[in-house]
């Protein structure tokens, strides 16, 4: 498979990249657990069936040191025992976030609720940027079809 446009390769692209990435770094110094913002990328990438992002986060998750296991049953969490309240609550916000055009309202405010019960504010604005980062990364990659599976961790600096 060949991607419809060469995003490594433009100018352009490598301009806005760099301030998508950069904002991905100030979300990254928060106080946001790493492995909680791993497994909200990688529902949100399953949800938008974005291949590349999927195979990152997963590859990178693991890297950190999280589970196969665990990764394997981000997309059945609400039926899965691995996961903490507090990472349920994250997978819910990333999941009504990612799906706000399917659902009039956007995130409800019982799961906003809960959310707030295990994250204090500056946590919560993290959640917010890592969700609409990873949507924006997404939706990029799913546009011009960039093939997956070859992504190595750290491979972006």
């Amino acid at each position: 498979m060949e991607p419809r446009l060469n995003l490594f390769g433009s100018p352009l692209t490598g301009k806005t990249l760099k301030h998508l990435v950069a904002a991905g770094k100030a979300v990254d110094e928060s106080s946001l657990p790493a492995a909680t913002a791993e497994l909200v990328k990688l529902r949100a990438s399953q949800i938008n069936g974005c291949g590349f992002c999927t195979d990152m986060h997963s590859k990178d998750a693991v890297h950190a040191g999280e589970s196969w296991e665990r990764l394997n049953l981000v997309a059945a969490w609400r039926e899965a025992t691995v996961f903490t309240e507090a990472e349920r609550a994250a997978l819910e916000l990333a999941e009504q976030g990612t799906r706000i055009a399917d659902a009039a309202g956007g995130i409800t405010d019982e799961a906003w609720t809960n959310a707030a019960k295990y994250y204090d504010e500056e946590q919560l604005e993290a959640l917010v940027w890592t969700i609409a980062l990873i949507n924006a990364f997404n939706r990029m990659n799913v546009m011009v079809q960039q093939p997956a599976g070859s992504y190595q961790p750290g491979q972006f600096g």
